[in-house]
Formats: structure tokens, sequence, C-alpha cells
């Protein structure tokens, strides 16, 4: 999957790192990281550091859903 999200992140580096790193800041990925991955990566690497960073933030925030999940809040209707 990693592998995926890098070939993604890398046409964005090319394309519109500015879209890429609002990206970023949404999905709420720490902007120390960002710049952690970015300053210890060369070009070639940069998208993988990345896009693990990407998967980690996701796999954090599924962890959080599952673990404070809500149930259907009676008396609502659709």
């Amino acid at each position: 999957m990693i592998e995926e999200i890098s070939v993604r992140v890398a046409d964005m580096m090319d394309e519109n790192i500015e879209l890429l790193m609002s990206y970023l800041y949404r999905l709420d990925v720490e902007e120390s990281k960002i710049n952690h991955a970015l300053k210890m990566s060369n070009v070639i690497l940069a998208p993988t550091a990345l896009a693990t960073l990407i998967w980690e933030r996701q796999k954090q925030r599924l962890a959080t859903k599952k673990k404070y999940k809500q149930g259907p809040i009676e008396g609502w209707e659709y």
C-alpha cells in the first residue's frame, strides 16, 4: 500500500506540492514529521517517507475511531 501511495505522492511533488502539503495538513500529519522526512530523504526516497507518514496517520485515525465508536443517536431520523 505504501508503494501505491508513494507513486501518487511523487506525482504530486512534481505537479503541485502545495496541494500535497494541504492534504497532509488536512490529514493532520505532524509538520515536524513532514520536515524530518523531507530533510532526511533524497528526492527518490521522499515520496516513500511521506507515504509512510500518511499510512501511519490513517492507521491511527482508524484506531481512534474504533476506540471511541459511538452508537446511533436515539431519536435521530434521517
